[in-house]
């Protein structure tokens, strides 16, 4: 793409979506994680538990997500010793903590969304599981949760496509992500058409490829579908 920007512009391009990718992938991880762990604490019979998870789920789903990043790096540190503090601002506090906040941040939407799989798991799958033998994290791990994470997966994709572009709110604490780079380009070369085009396709490549992944998954864990395919 010699002839749309030079050979050191596009790098920097390309450097800032290899960014993208890995602060999107190391927040997807995270959140998926905690997410599995909200829902099953949630669906405990003690009640703390369910408003400690309420309570998690309700703040991140109603205050800003620029405003839990800037949160996360300018006031989270403050608290900490100042040994650590000095630690994580000489090991790239900026990633770090983005990483953290967009994964606590799109938490709180996958509990949901496996949650309402959760649901639509008939009781007696839990019964059967107890007259198995079964406790409750058993239950959950190998019974209840792999149902509702294939009941939620159409959902779940959708959250794993507005993280990765919700991976440019880390810019405003200094990620060279690829909208940073993007705007740092633009200023270096006034060429805001030709730079932010090239920025829109490689989010639609990337958002292309989340969605390819995302059919594949659904198609290997939908049961029946090649018998009615084949039918």
């Amino acid at each position: 793409m010699d002839f749309l920007l030079p050979a050191d512009q596009m790098a920097m391009l390309l450097w800032g979506l290899r960014t993208t990718v890995l602060l999107f992938t190391v927040a997807w991880v995270g959140a998926f994680a905690l997410a599995v762990i909200l829902v099953t604490v949630r669906a405990t019979e003690y009640r703390p538990c369910r408003w400690i998870v309420d309570a998690f789920v309700a703040y991140h789903r109603n205050v800003p997500l620029l405003v839990q990043v800037m949160f996360w790096y300018f006031g989270m540190p403050e608290i900490l010793p100042e040994g650590i503090r000095f630690w994580l601002y000489d090991h790239n506090a900026e990633f770090s903590l983005a990483a953290i906040a967009l994964a606590l941040g799109s938490s709180a939407y996958q509990a949901e969304d496996i949650r309402s799989g959760l649901r639509a798991i008939p009781a007696t799958q839990f019964e059967a599981a107890r007259a198995l033998g079964c406790n409750y994290l058993q239950t959950m791990r190998f019974i209840v949760v792999p149902q509702a994470l294939r009941i939620s997966l159409p959902p779940l994709v959708g959250r794993a496509l507005l993280l990765f572009k919700n991976t440019s709110v880390a810019m405003a604490i200094g990620v060279a992500e690829l909208t940073y780079r993007t705007r740092e380009i633009e200023n270096m070369t006034f060429k805001t058409f030709t730079v932010f085009g090239i920025a829109t396709v490689l989010y639609l490549l990337g958002t292309f490829a989340l969605m390819g992944l995302g059919a594949w998954l659904e198609r290997r864990t939908t049961p029946g579908r090649k018998e009615r395919r084949h039918a």
